[in-house]
C-alpha cells in the first residue's frame, strides 16, 4: 500500500532536489509540509507534489524563487499569459546564445575579436562601432578626421563595404609577401595602393601615415587584426613597409 504521506527523503528520491532546497523553501514559505511529526519532521501530502513539480518547472523557466511565488497566487488563465512573455524572453536568450557560440567558434579558429559579431543585438555597442567612437573620441576635432566622416556620410552601404573589402584584399597581397624585404618592389608597390584607398576618405600627410603605421604596430588590438592574415610579425612588416614608404 502506497504511504499517505511523504518524508523528505521521499520526495528527494522521486524528484532528485536536495533536502536542503527542500527545507529552504520551507524557510521561506514557498513550498510549506503539510504535517509535521512530534519530532518535528516534515511530511508531505501526496497531492502537494503538483505545486512542487510545477515549482521545479517555473524554476527552469529561469523564474527567481520570488516570482515563482507570485505567479502561484495568480490564476491558471493569468500564469498562461506570463509564461507567454518569458517564452519570447527565453527565445531572444536563445538567440543571443547562439551568437555566443558561433563568436566563440570563429575566435578560437582564429578570427580577430573586432570581426565578431559578439555585441550585436546587445547593450554594448559592436566592436566596430566602439573603434569608431574611440577614433572620434581621439580624432574628432582634427580635420583629417572630419574630411573622413564627410566623405563616409556621401557613400552608400554597398560602397562602403566595397571600399573596406578593397583595403582588406590589400592586406592580404601583403601578407603573402611577408617574407620579402617590406621595401622590395612589390611590397611598395601594394602600400601605394594602400594609400590610395585611404585618399579616398581624407588627405594623407607623412604625419598622418605615421600615426597609422604606429597604430598598427603598437595598438594590440590592430596587431592582432592583422596576425590574422599571417604569423604575428606582419604587423611589424607591415609598420616597416609604411615606414619605408613615408622615409623613401
Amino acid at each position: 500500500m502506497k504511504k499517505p504521506l511523504l518524508a523528505v527523503k521521499d520526495i528527494v528520491q522521486i524528484t532528485g532536489i536536495t533536502a536542503r532546497t527542500l527545507h529552504y523553501y520551507d524557510r521561506i514559505h514557498l513550498f510549506k509540509p503539510t504535517h509535521l511529526t512530534e519530532k518535528g519532521y516534515r511530511l508531505y501530502e501526496r497531492s502537494s507534489m503538483e505545486k512542487l513539480q510545477t515549482i521545479l518547472f517555473l524554476k527552469e523557466l529561469d523564474f527567481s524563487l520570488k516570482e515563482i511565488a507570485d505567479i502561484l497566487k495568480l490564476t491558471r488563465q493569468e500564469q498562461k499569459q506570463i509564461l507567454k512573455k518569458q517564452r519570447q524572453t527565453l527565445q531572444s536568450r536563445k538567440q543571443r546564445l547562439e551568437t555566443i557560440m558561433v563568436a566563440l567558434e570563429e575566435y578560437v579558429s582564429g578570427n580577430d575579436i573586432s570581426n565578431l559579431r559578439i555585441f550585436n543585438n546587445s547593450s554594448v555597442l559592436p566592436l566596430k562601432e566602439q573603434y569608431a567612437n574611440e577614433a572620434e573620441f581621439i580624432y574628432g576635432e582634427t580635420e583629417t578626421y572630419q574630411e573622413f566622416n564627410e566623405t563616409l556620410d556621401t557613400l552608400s552601404l554597398d560602397e562602403k563595404e566595397e571600399r573596406f573589402q578593397s583595403m582588406e584584399e590589400i592586406f592580404k597581397q601583403i601578407a603573402v609577401l611577408v617574407d620579402q624585404d617590406p621595401s622590395s618592389y612589390e611590397v611598395q608597390r601594394l602600400i601605394e595602393e594602400w594609400k590610395k584607398n585611404l585618399m579616398q576618405f581624407m588627405t594623407c600627410d607623412e604625419e598622418l601615415l605615421t600615426c597609422i603605421a604606429k597604430t598598427y604596430k603598437f595598438d594590440a588590438r590592430f596587431r592582432n587584426y592583422f596576425n590574422q592574415y599571417s604569423h604575428e610579425d606582419f604587423a611589424d612588416f607591415l609598420y616597416s613597409a609604411i615606414m619605408h614608404h613615408i622615409n623613401r
